[in-house]
């Protein structure tokens, strides 16, 4: 049909072959940057009469997910049964659009062309202990004082060194925490899960270390004392029409963390 209100014959065909004439060849050149969102909106257009459907590919940090992101599925499957779901968990900053994920959602990743974020929470790091740790021992009153116990320190995957935190005080006051020589981890769930068997103290993000805080395994120290780690956010292609599985899902995430205050105990959980 195109062949025929255009004049031109695009394909050359054989019984056994089919490919592109030359000028078929800079058609498609030039209209390839055009292609994800003329997909896009043929999949808007269709999700009118149909439900949203596909395979819905997302990068999330392995215990983040895991925590908060995995307990959403039952849920939102019931919702969009025609969706399949390929979610990666791994604790590393994707490009979303070259590695081609419909969404990811961490902190701090640097938006790349056509990427769009919304955020979901703010995150504090705060100094954590199990109280079989804690037994018999001096409570620190400032960041400093930790240099006095085992410390138990998270390795960035993306350095390969040690992460360092500055904690602020409530009165406005900041201070850098040291690390240790002893334990480092690249992972917050190794970190937490150490901590838990009491072999030192460990700065941790709130949302790794929320679940051990509730059951009472880590107890919070300097209780004046956080560092901000920045935002949760969503990521997803800046297109003008979402495909309607995007669409729904960064919705139905939204949704839940306002539902639940996940925002507010981020924050605030620990205390």
């Amino acid at each position: 049909m195109l062949e025929r209100n255009l004049g031109v014959r695009l394909f050359q065909r054989t019984t056994r072959k089919l490919t592109l004439t030359e000028a078929g060849d800079r058609l498609a050149d030039s209209i390839r940057a055009n292609l994800d969102g003329l997909l896009a909106a043929l999949a808007d257009v269709s999700s009118d009469t149909h439900e949203p459907a596909g395979v819905l590919k997302v990068s999330m940090a392995t215990v983040f997910g895991a925590e908060y992101l995995v307990p959403l599925l039952p849920d939102f499957l019931a919702r969009y049964p025609q969706i399949r779901v390929d979610w990666h968990l791994d604790n590393r900053h994707v490009d979303l659009v070259a590695e081609g994920f419909d969404v990811a959602i961490g902190r701090g990743s640097e938006l790349s062309p056509g990427v769009v974020s919304r955020t979901l929470a703010r995150v504090q790091v705060v100094a954590l202990a199990s109280p079989t740790y804690l037994a018999g021992r001096a409570l620190p009153d400032d960041p400093s004082e930790l240099a006095d116990h085992d410390l138990i320190d998270m390795r960035s995957t993306r350095s390969g060194r040690l992460v360092r935190w500055t904690l602020s005080h409530i009165s406005g006051a900041e201070m850098a925490a040291p690390t240790g020589e002893r334990m480092a981890f690249n992972d917050p769930g190794a970190l937490c899960s150490a901590a838990a068997l009491g072999l030192g103290v460990a700065l941790v993000a709130v949302p790794h270390a929320l679940r051990y805080l509730k059951s009472g395994e880590l107890v919070r120290l300097l209780p004046d004392w956080s560092a901000d780690a920045g935002p949760i956010s969503i990521y997803y292609a800046n297109r003008s029409l979402l495909p309607a599985k995007v669409r729904v899902f960064v919705d139905h995430v939204v949704e839940t963390f306002e539902r639940q205050k996940l925002a507010e105990q981020f924050v605030v959980g620990s205390r």
